[in-house]
């Protein structure tokens, strides 16, 4: 029997005046392989970020997450770690998640008016793990279309509409 290893995520991506939180669930395989979210060629992410932000997918890495934190746009996971054989969200062990402290993210950054969860995955575990834990002050959350390839059943221009209508404040 083949034994899963656990994943484990990265440190959110903020300045002390992020408006927006976009949470997905856990890094894939390709992003834990390289340390960087949404790594993954073929995920939408980073082509939405640039046509909703101007955050160029081509632009180096740490420079895509600069121009983003300085948009108000803050990024983290659901998970702080959990077992998953490969990338499929799907595929990821209800029991072995650990969640992130997003309470606390959201404490140390009142500003933050809105949470994005990118994918279904992310929304319900954010609703079955962390929302019972926050504050009645906590901000309102959306669940967004998943950048991720697998949600090929989508349009990339449809799910730019839908990200693009929920960012619309910040833009």
């Amino acid at each position: 029997m083949d034994v899963i290893p656990t994943s484990k995520g990265f440190p959110p991506v903020s300045r002390a005046d992020a408006r927006v939180l976009i949470l997905g669930s856990l890094p894939g395989q390709v992003s834990l392989a390289r340390v960087q979210y949404y790594a993954q060629p073929r995920n939408a992410f980073w082509p939405i970020m640039g046509r909703v932000f101007g955050v160029a997918p081509e632009l180096p890495y740490e420079e895509r997450l600069a121009r983003l934190t300085e948009k108000g746009v803050a990024l983290w996971d659901v998970c702080a770690q959990g077992r998953r054989p490969g990338s499929l969200d799907q595929k990821i062990d209800i029991a072995s998640v650990v969640v992130n402290d997003i309470a606390g993210f959201l404490a140390a950054h009142p500003q933050t008016a809105l949470v994005c969860l990118n994918g279904g995955k992310a929304g319900d575990l954010y609703r079955r793990m962390v929302a019972p834990t926050l504050a009645a002050w906590a901000p309102p959350s959306v669940i967004l279309p998943s950048t991720s390839p697998a949600h090929a059943a989508m349009s990339f221009d449809r799910k730019l509409e839908h990200w693009r209508a929920a960012l619309a404040r910040l833009i």
